[in-house]
């Protein structure tokens, strides 16, 4: 193990801040983790377990926040449909700096609490 990060969003603050900031949708989550939101009748729940992710992700590259972009931290849906971790420029070189080869990630949420923890092997 390389790397591990968890982080706990409050589904109602994030909410909260892309009432405020729509722009931040588009700044944050890519178009695959939007659409993928927007399937369920609330995407926001969804939406707060990926931010976690992606702030998990960050702590296990012991990056901090400014370090990478948001965007370039990635959360798909393997054929499974088990989360996965995808990298982009600014984190992907950060993983290869630091050796991380395969991710390993769990997220929860319910509608007022989202959490995510990962593992960089």
């Amino acid at each position: 193990m390389i790397g591990l990060g968890a982080d706990v969003v409050e589904v109602e603050r994030l909410r909260s801040v892309l009432a405020r900031r729509p722009a931040l949708r588009s700044r944050i989550f890519s178009p695959g983790e939007q659409a993928y939101a927007e399937q369920h009748a609330d995407p926001i729940p969804s939406l707060a377990a990926r931010f976690a992710a992606k702030e998990a992700v960050m702590k296990a590259l012991s990056s901090g926040i400014g370090e990478l972009r948001f965007r370039d931290i990635e959360v798909q849906r393997a054929g499974s449909g088990a989360p996965e971790i995808v990298l982009h420029e600014s984190a992907r070189r950060r993983q290869d700096e630091v050796g991380v080869m395969r991710w390993h990630v769990s997220l929860s949420h319910t509608d007022s609490t989202a959490i995510a923890v990962v593992v960089g092997e």
